[in-house]
């Protein structure tokens, strides 16, 4: 604990990747799916110069950031990812520029194949996350922003540096690759991607047998074949003079 309090003490300013980039197209992770999504906070430390946050504000945080982040994947292969909030600054107001602390988040994350029944890396990975440096915390989040900012903004910074660190993990030993080779060693019509999601609803089944057509279709399944397959007609675009 004196070393976790020690490491969160020495903190300085440190630019931290963005991770407002959920409406963009995730960063490549092979055939990955969440899994489970467990986040846990048994040894949990407050720094020094902190605001106070309890377990279950931590665990509700990252939790949310981290089904934001990790659900948008959507692989054929289940892996789980478990996280330990081990320690935490929520900065408190300070002196502007001499005595401004930095908000700060360290936790503990291990991965989980669910089909080989076994942790991808053996021992923990520990993640040090610091608040993203902008216009409202060049000064300390602690002069800007409440406590709930302070949280969600660690969380979403959290949820993003491990996905980048399973990015790294998957270019350098092909954790969700299906063959098992690193990624960085593959030509990309050789990466692995998830296969596309196939409409199984009976109306789209029964659309797809009409049009190869298949004469075992009752009369009320063309019908529900003939809506689904109707397209919409085009509209010349609305031009005001």
């Amino acid at each position: 604990m004196t070393r976790l309090l020690a490491l969160l003490g020495l903190i300085l300013i440190t630019a931290c990747t963005n991770p407002n980039d959920l409406d963009e197209a995730p960063a490549y992770l092979g055939n990955f799916q969440l899994g489970h999504n467990v986040v846990v906070a048994p040894n949990l430390t407050k720094g020094p110069a902190s605001r106070e946050a309890s377990q279950e504000e931590w665990i509700a945080a990252v939790t949310e950031a981290m089904t934001d982040r990790f659900t948008r994947y959507q692989g054929s292969k289940l892996y789980h990812l478990g996280v330990s909030i081990e320690g935490y600054v929520l900065a408190v107001p300070g002196v502007p520029i001499l005595a401004s602390p930095k908000s700060a988040l360290i936790l503990h994350v291990t991965a989980w194949d669910d089909a080989a029944g076994k942790k991808l890396n053996p021992e923990p990975h520990m993640v040090t996350v610091l608040e993203s440096i902008s216009g409202a915390t060049f000064l300390g989040s602690g002069l800007t922003q409440s406590k709930e900012v302070q949280l969600e903004n660690l969380s979403r910074n959290a949820a993003k540096q491990i996905e980048s660190w399973l990015v790294r993990q998957n270019q350098k030993f092909g954790w969700f690759e299906d063959d098992g080779v690193p990624a960085s060693e593959k030509s990309d019509d050789e990466l692995t991607r998830p296969a596309p999601a196939v409409d199984e609803t009976p109306a789209n089944q029964a659309a797809e047998r009409l049009e190869r057509g298949d004469a075992s279709l009752t009369p009320a399944e063309q019908a529900t074949a003939a809506v689904e397959i109707i397209e919409e007609p085009d509209v010349a675009p609305l031009v005001i003079e």
